[in-house]
C-alpha cells in the first residue's frame, strides 16, 4: 500500500530536513521520473541553528554559515505507478531495486570518495530515518536529499548528444579518478550485492524481511544492459533473420556450446577480479554536469551502479557521447570493418594513464585492457543491437564486425572463459 506522502514531496521534504534544523523554504518539481515512478523536485532550505549552517556549508561547497543562511537541495522520491507496483516483472523489480541501489550509493559510498571525485554529497534518506520524527509518516517511502550540483557545475549535458572536447576529457578523467578509488572501496565478500533483478527478489522472498543484509549494496553486476537481465530481447534478436547481427552474437561458434554474445557477456560477469571495480552503469552526456569552461564534470543518477570492468562505462561514453571526429577522421566514409583508430587510442590511453596513477603498470596491462575494451564493445553492440541503435552507430558496428572478426579476439576470448 502506498504511503499518502507518496504524491507530497513538500512534506516528505519537511519532515526530512527537520532532522537536521532545517526549515523548508520551497519545493519546486523538476521532473517526473522514467516512467512515473517518483519525482525529483528543488528545495531551498533555512539552517535555524549555526551548526546546521556550518553543515550544510560543508556538504554544498559555499562558505555562508550563519543560521538564516539558505541552501539549494535536490529531493529525489520514489512512487511507482500504482499499475506496477505490485508487479513482480523484471523491468518493475529493475527500477526499484536501482532507487535502493542508488540511495545506498549516496549513503554509503559517497562520503569515502574523497574530495577529487566530483558528487552530489547526501543529506537525509529514509534509509536513516529510524527513530527520526517522522518516521510513521514516511514509512513506506523512498526518498533521498543531497546537495544541488547546479551551482558548482551550471551546465547540463543534453539528452542524446555529444559532448565537445574539453567535457569529453574531463569525463575521461571523472571515470579513471570513480574507477580507481573504488578499488579501495571493494568489501572482500560478494554477499550483501544486489543480484539481478529476478534473482533478487527470489532471494528476498526466502530470507526474513527483516535481515539487515537486505538492500545494503550496490549492484554485484553493474549497469542495465547486461545478457542476464536482457534474455528476451537476445532471443528476439536470435530470431530476427533480418538482422545483420543475429547471427554473428547469437549463432554458438563451431565446436562451442555458447555463442559470441555468451562468452563476452561471461567474461564480463564481475566474479572479484583484482582490475573490477564499481562502475556508474550508465554513463551518457545527460547524466553529468559540467562547470562553465568544461574542465570539471559530476556525475549522476547512480541507479546501476555496481561491480563491473571499467571498460563498459567507457563503450557507452564512446558510443552515446563522444564526437565521431575524435574516434576517427570524420572526413572519410567509415569502412565496413574498423580497427582501433588514433583517436580512439588516444582518448583509451589518457583513461587507462590517469587509472594507473598509483598503481604500477602492470597490475592493468595495455594490452589486456584493450582486450576489454573490445569484449565491452561487442557486449554493447549486442544490446543495441537487440534494442534500438543510437549515436556513434556506423562506428560501432564497423568496430565490432573487425573485433569478432579478429582470430587473436577469438582465441583470447576462448582461453579466459570456461565452456
Amino acid at each position: 500500500m502506498a504511503s499518502p506522502l507518496a504524491n507530497d514531496p513538500e512534506r516528505v521534504a519537511h519532515i526530512m530536513l527537520s532532522w537536521h534544523s532545517l526549515d523548508l523554504v520551497s519545493c519546486n518539481k523538476l521532473q517526473t521520473l522514467w516512467a512515473g515512478y517518483g519525482t525529483i523536485c528543488a528545495i531551498t532550505a533555512r539552517a535555524t541553528t549555526n551548526e546546521a549552517a556550518e553543515h550544510l556549508s560543508k556538504l554544498c561547497g559555499v562558505e555562508t554559515r550563519a543560521a538564516g543562511a539558505t541552501y539549494p537541495l535536490i529531493l529525489k522520491l520514489i512512487s511507482p505507478p500504482s499499475k506496477g507496483a505490485n508487479q513482480a516483472d523484471e523491468g518493475h523489480l529493475r527500477k526499484m531495486l536501482s532507487y535502493e541501489v542508488e540511495q545506498n550509493f549516496y549513503s554509503d559510498v559517497v562520503p569515502l570518495l574523497g574530495d577529487e571525485i566530483a558528487v552530489a554529497q547526501c543529506l537525509a534518506s529514509t534509509r536513516q530515518m529510524k527513530s527520526k520524527k517522522g518516521e510513521a509518516e514516511l514509512d513506506g517511502l523512498l526518498a533521498t536529499i543531497m546537495a544541488d550540483l547546479s551551482p558548482r557545475f551550471p551546465v547540463s549535458g543534453g539528452k542524446r548528444s555529444a559532448l565537445n572536447q574539453t567535457q569529453v576529457h574531463s569525463a575521461l578523467e571523472w571515470l579513471a579518478r570513480f574507477h580507481a578509488r573504488s578499488w579501495d572501496l571493494l568489501p572482500d565478500s560478494l554477499d550483501r550485492y544486489i543480484l539481478p533483478p529476478l534473482q533478487e527478489n527470489s532471494r528476498r522472498g526466502r530470507q526474513c524481511t527483516g535481515n539487515d543484509d537486505i538492500g545494503q549494496g550496490l549492484w554485484l553486476n553493474g549497469g542495465y544492459t547486461y545478457l542476464a537481465t536482457r534474455r528476451s530481447e537476445y532471443a528476439s534478436l536470435a530470431r530476427d533473420t533480418h538482422s545483420e547481427w543475429s547471427d554473428p552474437m547469437c549463432k554458438a561458434w563451431p565446436g562451442c556450446s555458447l555463442s559470441v554474445a555468451e562468452m563476452a557477456a561471461w567474461f564480463l560477469t564481475p566474479r572479484g577480479r583484482p582490475i573490477e571495480s564499481y562502475i556508474h552503469g550508465d554513463v551518457k552526456s545527460e547524466n553529468l554536469f559540467t562547470n562553465r569552461n568544461g574542465e570539471e564534470v559530476a556525475f549522476f543518477d547512480f541507479q546501476y551502479v555496481g561491480l563491473g570492468l571499467g571498460v563498459c562505462d567507457l563503450a557507452k561514453l564512446f558510443t552515446c557521447s563522444v564526437p565521431l571526429k575524435m574516434l576517427v577522421d570524420a572526413e572519410q566514409l567509415l569502412p565496413e570493418r574498423l580497427a582501433m583508430r588514433d583517436g580512439e587510442r588516444r582518448l583509451l590511453k589518457q583513461y587507462h594513464n590517469s587509472l594507473l596513477r598509483d598503481k604500477k603498470p602492470d597490475f592493468y596491462e595495455w594490452t589486456v585492457f584493450e582486450r576489454h575494451w573490445e569484449t565491452a564493445l561487442v557486449d554493447w553492440c549486442r544490446f543495441q543491437a537487440s534494442w534500438g541503435f543510437w549515436g556513434n552507430t556506423e562506428w560501432l558496428e564497423a568496430r565490432v564486425r573487425s573485433i569478432i572478426g579478429d582470430h587473436g579476439w577469438r582465441d583470447w576470448l576462448l582461453q579466459n572463459i570456461a565452456i
